[in-house]
């Protein structure tokens, strides 16, 4: 960073109230032009939550709810200057890390991020709801080895979990937890194994740390197509809670708890034809506007 020394606006202008220093969080990801993942979910749901939320692009992606077309890299230069410009002036008190193509961009944010102290949620994004590839094969060795120690929590899905250990996705909660020990002999301070590719009527995320016993956060799974975004909008909330000074445990329950009802009122969106989005505001829009 530049410099450590941030402006004080926190005496507001003349005429004014004091001004308010809200929570802030900073997501790194990329861009999905329909709006339901990515950096726009992460803005939503740091919105949502109450938690202003500033941004670093890392990838422009041309999408929609059935398919991703495109993928531009932004350039390295443009990824560095991005976060060193928001860490230099806001006081980000946590950051979530998405969608990372290249080995390039993984190295470029972990020099960035080398003297932010803070809490940081990386969610392994790989595969798009399309189906779609996010992550170059060649990206994982660099993810685990320049971004997983650095995590305080990492939140991958079971095809995910798999990916980064070279293994089968699991479907048994006891394999999932032994394939989140593993991960967490890679390094990140916890993972939380999200349990929606699973089977069964019930949808359970466990959160995994050294040293203590796993936490279990179960919600009855919910029918419905519309569920893009939601590791993304996950991880941010996740962010969120951190950001405002909450615990891991309490971080994710939270988190946990919110992402279940956006779900649940996925279905009173109608947005695209094919995996529509969560709703992130489905404790704020008023019904009429639905």
């Amino acid at each position: 960073m530049a410099s450590n020394t941030k402006p004080d606006h926190a005496a507001g202008g003349a005429g004014r109230g004091a001004a308010i220093a809200p929570a802030i969080a900073l997501t790194i990801a990329g861009s999905d032009s329909s709006g339901g993942a990515g950096i726009q979910a992460d803005l939503k749901t740091f919105s949502a939550l109450g938690v202003y939320g500033a941004s670093v692009i890392t990838a422009i992606t041309a999408q929609n709810t059935r398919a991703v077309t495109h993928i531009h890299d932004i350039p390295l230069d443009v990824v560095a200057g991005q976060i060193a410009a928001v860490l230099d002036d806001l006081d980000v008190g946590a950051v979530k890390i998405g969608m990372l193509s290249s080995p390039e961009i993984v190295a470029c944010v972990a020099a960035a991020l080398a003297d932010y102290a803070g809490p940081v949620v990386l969610d392994p994004v790989i595969v798009a709801k399309s189906g779609a590839k996010l992550l170059r094969g060649e990206a994982i060795a660099a993810l685990k080895e320049q971004l997983l120690p650095r995590a305080t929590v990492i939140t991958p899905n079971l095809p995910e979990a798999a990916s980064l250990l070279g293994e089968a996705p699991v479907r048994d909660p006891a394999e999932a937890e032994r394939q989140g020990r593993a991960l967490l002999a890679l390094g990140p301070a916890a993972v939380l194994m999200k349990g929606g590719h699973g089977e069964g009527a019930q949808c359970t995320d466990l959160l995994l740390a050294a040293g203590e016993p796993p936490r279990a956060f179960t919600a009855e799974r919910i029918e419905t197509r519309n569920t893009h975004g939601t590791g993304c909008t996950l991880s941010s909330a996740i962010a969120a809670g951190l950001a405002k000074g909450l615990p891991l445990a309490a971080a994710v329950a939270e988190a946990h708890s919110w992402l279940h009802a956006a779900i649940a009122a996925a279905d009173t969106l109608r947005v695209g034809s094919g995996h529509g989005p969560v709703h992130h505001f489905h404790a704020l829009w008023r019904e009429e506007a639905r």
